[in-house]
């Protein structure tokens, strides 16, 4: 009996945990974003406001538009893309926030291979 009133008392505790989402507050801003690309880290900085980012790779920028559909998911879609593949938009998800970081989740619209990254606001 006590055995189960302790499982019952840490599931009620574990079932009321939810990770800290503060979109607003990544909203806007600069941020930089580092992924492993074969055995090197390449490391991405964009600038975004309400409707517009930035992107910043290998010297070179790239603008896109960027579309919220709700406080934490927005659509990005590069606005002169040199490619098929670049054609695609994107969806992105603000799954956790912390400080200056969030966690986010993406994939090419209409697919459902996703994949994870982590962002730091610089500005």
């Amino acid at each position: 009996m006590r055995f189960l009133s302790l499982f019952l008392l840490t599931l009620l505790f574990t079932s009321c945990y939810s990770p800290e989402r503060n979109c607003e507050d990544f909203r806007t801003g600069t941020f930089e974003f580092e992924a492993l690309v074969g055995a090197e880290v390449l490391k991405t900085t964009f600038v975004r406001n309400d409707s517009i980012e930035i992107d910043y790779f290998k010297g070179k920028a790239d603008t896109s538009s960027v579309r919220w559909i709700n406080d934490c998911e927005y659509i990005v879609k590069k606005l002169n893309p040199k490619s098929m593949a670049e054609e695609k938009a994107i969806h992105m998800k603000i799954l956790t926030t912390d400080k200056n970081t969030y966690t986010f989740e993406y994939n090419i619209v209409g697919q459902t291979k996703k994949e994870r990254g982590t962002a730091v606001k610089v500005d």
